[in-house]
């Protein structure tokens, strides 16, 4: 398993509309993969890879290349920073959080945290509140200076490490730099194979705030048959009814049957539960009540497409411990290979 690249995927900072270093990454790694690669107007990395015959069936692997992070919207006379989320964060999971502000003047380190009286002043109510997003604010530790420096508009991601723990790996932005991850290996892996279907493999920008750039790359691609790469909650851990886990990490990849921005092809859901069947692959369906990824985008651009989810269970999903199981990313790896081999040229 390529641990390298997920690490520095993960470690890339890249929030919605500001994906760049993540395309650069990426375009630096699938040299000699693809037959055609562009950057479409979004900002959205467009990579193709030709059929033996003309006519062939699209197949579009949508990848979101966007953690979710911050914008700077104001910056005060001492030169504390606001912020305005891109992406949805529970204000629980931000308390005295390591940050990393990005700039034109390179990158800075900073604290997050809520305005308010620190806990040997606050009165007991007070400890109780829980801040909205909002009322957090970033210090940068240079006081006025940093109105120099910060612009409105520069962004601001989490500033944790990429670990190995176990059979498990934790980081940020897990979510989703794992797809680009598979987009990326699943084509290495691929070989010669798969040459009777047009491979296009997007890593798209924006999804954390509406699946913008998969809504605009599959317009351009106009696929047949859409696979959603992404990750899923797994809610296997305590204080979440049996009802409410998703997925349980260790029983295989996610087959993604429905959320609230689209439902799963039903033949094409059987086929590749049939294909992770005959090939051993361990899997497993999954349901959100909520949320939406960009398989969503592909079922519902022009005239439509077939469109499935590949996901992995992932633990404490918009945290930076977000958390999924080896196993499991490699059996979505397998199945994509495994999926993708059955069109031969």
């Amino acid at each position: 398993m390529n641990t390298d690249l997920l690490k520095r995927l993960c470690e890339m900072p890249g929030v919605p509309g500001h994906e760049e270093r993540v395309r650069d990454l990426i375009t630096s790694e699938i040299k000699g993969l693809f037959d055609h690669i562009e950057t479409d107007p979004m900002g959205s990395l467009l990579c193709r890879r030709d059929a033996k015959k003309k006519g062939a069936s699209k197949i579009m692997l949508l990848c979101h290349m966007d953690e979710i992070g911050f914008l700077v919207s104001h910056i005060d006379k001492s030169g504390f920073l606001y912020l305005q989320p891109v992406g949805g964060f529970d204000p629980r999971n931000l308390f005295s959080r390591r940050v990393l502000v990005c700039t034109d003047q390179g990158d800075f380190k900073g604290v997050m945290n809520p305005g308010g009286k620190p806990v040997h002043i606050s009165a007991p109510e007070d400890r109780k509140k829980v801040p909205e997003v909002g009322e957090f604010f970033v210090d940068l530790g240079m006081g006025k200076a940093a109105k120099d420096i910060v612009k409105i508009g520069d962004y601001v991601v989490m500033d944790e490490p990429f670990l190995e723990m176990g059979d498990k790996f934790v980081s940020k932005a897990l979510d989703n730099r794992i797809a680009c991850w598979l987009g990326i290996e699943a084509i290495k892996a691929l070989g010669k194979k798969g040459r009777g279907a047009e491979i296009h493999v997007a890593f798209t920008c924006q999804e954390e705030v509406g699946l913008r750039g998969a809504r605009t790359a599959a317009y351009a691609i106009k696929p047949d048959i859409g696979l959603g790469i992404d990750v899923t909650l797994a809610c296997d851990t305590p204080g979440i009814p049996e009802k409410d886990a998703t997925t349980h990490q260790g029983k295989g990849f996610g087959l993604h049957v429905r959320d609230s921005s689209f439902i799963a092809d039903k033949a094409l859901v059987a086929d590749i539960e049939a294909l992770a069947i005959k090939k051993k692959i361990p899997y497993q369906r999954t349901m959100l009540a909520a949320g939406g990824q960009d398989g969503a985008a592909a079922q519902q651009a022009a005239a439509g497409a077939r469109a499935v989810g590949i996901v992995v269970g992932t633990r404490y999903i918009h945290t930076v411990t977000e958390m999924v199981a080896k196993d499991d990313l490699q059996a979505a790896l397998d199945i994509l290979v495994a999926y993708l081999a059955e069109f031969e040229g």
